[in-house]
């Protein structure tokens, strides 16, 4: 075999120590329960009753630790479609800095 044939390598043998963004952005039952008590079965943007999911305030890569409940907001969805709340969070500058402004009265900062 030549000098620049197959060498494989062994995938090492570790664990990862690190939760992936990912992982620390599951929202638990606890926390969605609770951040629907908190919003009351309404959107915590605009009032409205219906369909609501559990969007994040902050992007899941700047999660420390697990998602905590004022890391979340019930908003109108489902996100995918244009013109809901929890669309508006997720994908404009403006509802991005809505979703940071939100989270900083819940902590009451």
């Amino acid at each position: 075999m030549s000098a620049f044939g197959f060498h494989p390598v062994q995938k090492p043998k570790h664990k990862r120590n690190k939760p992936t963004a990912k992982q620390r952005g599951l929202i638990s039952k606890d926390v969605y329960a609770a951040a629907m008590e908190r919003s009351g079965g309404r959107c915590e943007r605009c009032g409205k009753a219906g369909e609501l999911q559990c969007a994040h305030l902050l992007r899941r890569w700047q999660i420390e630790g697990e998602t905590m409940v004022n890391d979340v907001a019930m908003l109108c969805g489902p996100s995918v479609n244009s013109g809901t709340c929890h669309h508006y969070v997720d994908y404009t500058k403006e509802g991005k800095q809505w979703g940071y402004d939100f989270r900083e009265r819940l902590y009451g900062r």
